[in-house]
């Protein structure tokens, strides 16, 4: 729901859904696309190649020793593997399995919750948990926290988690105590959720409906009484975030054996109506539409999560992702369309940004290139990526593109900086 302000002397108000509903089950497809990363040292290696046989829940990897990997999701045979670029340059290869129609369990997954296995397993698994920052040295992780309330706008996939497998989260949470070490594990989640999040063995916190307050640096400070530095991280800061899915994910693979290949996801048609279903991961985007009834035509807006911070999708052939918590489809008519057109300078940017970043500063810089200046005069480092600033432009500015594009682009020369030292 959204509360827009009498002439501009109020924020609008975008509320998160908090009404679950239930989840739809979809077949096994006829093939599943992974996304493969490629090594960031450039190496290649030979492990897989086309017309190899796959199990389901398989490790699969460049090479035997590979840290990147996907967990193929179905049994069936490697029938395509093709250069793919995605968000921001980042280089894959797109892993095509025909699936066979039959499980045929991989068995190299040990039971034994050890923080070995979580690195080897479920850097894949849904929700896309990391546990890198418990090996590094540099950081201390004191906390974690999981998140049950949706990141996004219309997405209800970690809350039905909440509701409706708040056991498998406690198992989760036992097996994240034992991997890490880390005894203290909140849960945050809306009111509605309170009573099933304290069945979890997580210390339970709520947090408001009202958007952003889900993104991880606001739950950082409203619910922790913490603020992370401009440039850092929460990790840096001493907390894991991870998703309720991902650690109900984690404590079901522990019971059963068998890491989880599935995702929930909120599918929201052109008429705005929500279907929650469960999927295999790399299930192309188009089977999981035509099972919602949703159709797609030219120039329709094809979203990859949610309104606000979703990536558009060039293509329905694309699979399901790990962190892919939602798919958007939106008619051109319904479309927001972003424009050239200059700043007016109204402050509307500037108003709802929670961190009061001056916006329509920044923005300017951003637009010219000057990404160094922009981060040490105008805090793009500051900003938490809510996407409000894009959702209130009266010029249409595509400001948190623009944004996400500056912190990459400042990442790159970090790197090659740090290459040349």
């Amino acid at each position: 729901m959204i509360k827009r302000s009498f002439l501009g002397l109020a924020k609008p108000r975008l509320q998160y859904s908090v009404t679950v509903g239930t989840v739809q089950e979809l077949p096994v497809p006829s093939k599943v696309i992974l996304l493969l990363k490629e090594p960031q040292n450039g190496g290649r290696g030979n492990g897989l190649k086309v017309g190899d046989s796959v199990k389901t829940g398989q490790r699969l990897s460049a090479s035997p020793e590979g840290v990147e990997y996907v967990i193929s999701s179905v049994t069936g045979t490697i029938s395509d593997m093709a250069p793919y670029v995605g968000m921001l340059g980042q280089k894959c290869k797109a892993i095509t399995i025909d699936a066979s129609g039959q499980d045929d369990w991989d068995d190299s997954f040990n039971k034994e919750p050890t923080l070995d296995a979580a690195l080897k397993f479920f850097e894949y698994a849904p929700g896309n948990p990391s546990f890198k920052a418990f090996t590094d040295p540099e950081k201390s992780i004191s906390a974690i926290v999981i998140n049950g309330m949706d990141q996004d706008l219309l997405l209800t996939a970690n809350q039905y988690v909440v509701q409706n497998e708040a056991a498998d989260i406690k198992g989760g949470v036992d097996a994240l105590k034992k991997m890490t070490g880390v005894d203290r594990i909140v849960i945050t989640v809306p009111d509605n959720l309170v009573q099933q999040a304290s069945t979890t063995g997580a210390d339970v916190k709520s947090v408001s409906a009202t958007y952003p307050s889900s993104l991880p640096h606001m739950i950082m400070k409203d619910v922790l009484g913490e603020v992370v530095l401009a440039g850092d991280s929460v990790e840096d800061a001493g907390v894991v975030f991870m998703s309720a899915e991902a650690v109900a994910a984690l404590g079901a693979a522990f019971q059963t054996g068998q890491p989880c290949v599935t995702k929930i996801v909120t599918v929201v048609g052109k008429d705005g109506k929500t279907t929650n279903v469960r999927t295999r991961i790399g299930t192309p985007l188009k089977d999981v539409l035509q099972a919602c009834n949703v159709s797609l035509n030219d120039r329709d807006r094809l979203i990859m999560g949610g309104p606000m911070t979703g990536a558009a999708a060039h293509s329905e052939e694309l699979g399901v992702e790990p962190g892919t918590d939602g798919i958007v489809v939106q008619d051109e008519t319904n479309s927001a369309q972003v424009t050239d057109y200059p700043c007016i300078n109204c402050g509307e940017c500037v108003r709802i940004c929670p961190v009061k970043i001056p916006v329509n500063m920044l923005v300017r810089f951003l637009e010219g290139r000057f990404y160094e200046d922009a981060r040490a005069l105008y805090d793009l480092d500051c900003c938490i990526e809510c996407g409000l600033c894009s959702y209130v432009c009266i010029s249409r500015i595509p400001i948190f593109q623009y944004i996400k594009l500056g912190k990459y682009e400042l990442s790159l020369i970090e790197i090659a900086e740090a290459v040349n030292e």
